[in-house]
């Protein structure tokens, strides 16, 4: 019997969550792979700015018949802007109540993370609010920040391109 508790613990602690690793300022960031629908080349072209909405927006591009809202992640946590390249690319993230864009130096890999590769998220000054961070993962040497994206792009500020747009 304790042989079979041992056995659903280790299962427990070797299952884990897939993270979708990109860069901004190189620096690693983690978001849940469930929330990915699809990882595009950036094309300034193809996106229309809209006028009164917070700066971090870059504007909507229309995905398929669906109008999608683009946001630059360097903007959004207050980080240097940088000149767009053939690295930079738009991860169409597919949330509980909208699809969104958002605009990342580039994407490195998958990554799964066992619970005992996560750990709580500081408390103290960040490159943004750390109500939205999930925690701190660790492979080897690399620190991934881990981003509640659901709660970052459903916040008050993306409310107001809602708005904007319809």
């Amino acid at each position: 019997m304790l042989n079979e508790t041992n056995n659903k613990t280790q299962q427990v602690d070797d299952t884990g969550k897939e993270f979708l690793v990109f860069t901004l300022a190189a620096q690693e960031y983690g978001i849940d792979i469930l929330k990915v629908q699809e990882i595009r080349g950036y094309d300034s072209q193809s996106v229309t700015r809209i006028a009164n909405v917070p700066s971090f927006i870059k504007g909507v591009t229309n995905l398929r018949g669906v109008i999608v809202p683009i946001v630059d992640m360097r903007l959004k946590f207050n980080l240097e802007n940088v000149e767009y390249n053939s690295q930079t690319v738009v991860v169409i993230l597919n949330l509980e109540t909208r699809v969104v864009g958002v605009v990342v130096d580039g994407v490195s890999d998958v990554l799964m993370l066992r619970p005992s590769q996560i750990s709580a998220a500081p408390q103290f000054g960040t490159a943004f609010s750390t109500e939205y961070l999930t925690g701190i993962g660790t492979v080897g040497e690399r620190m991934l920040i881990l981003v509640d994206i659901e709660k970052l792009m459903t916040s008050s500020e993306m409310a107001l391109v809602e708005q904007a747009i319809v």
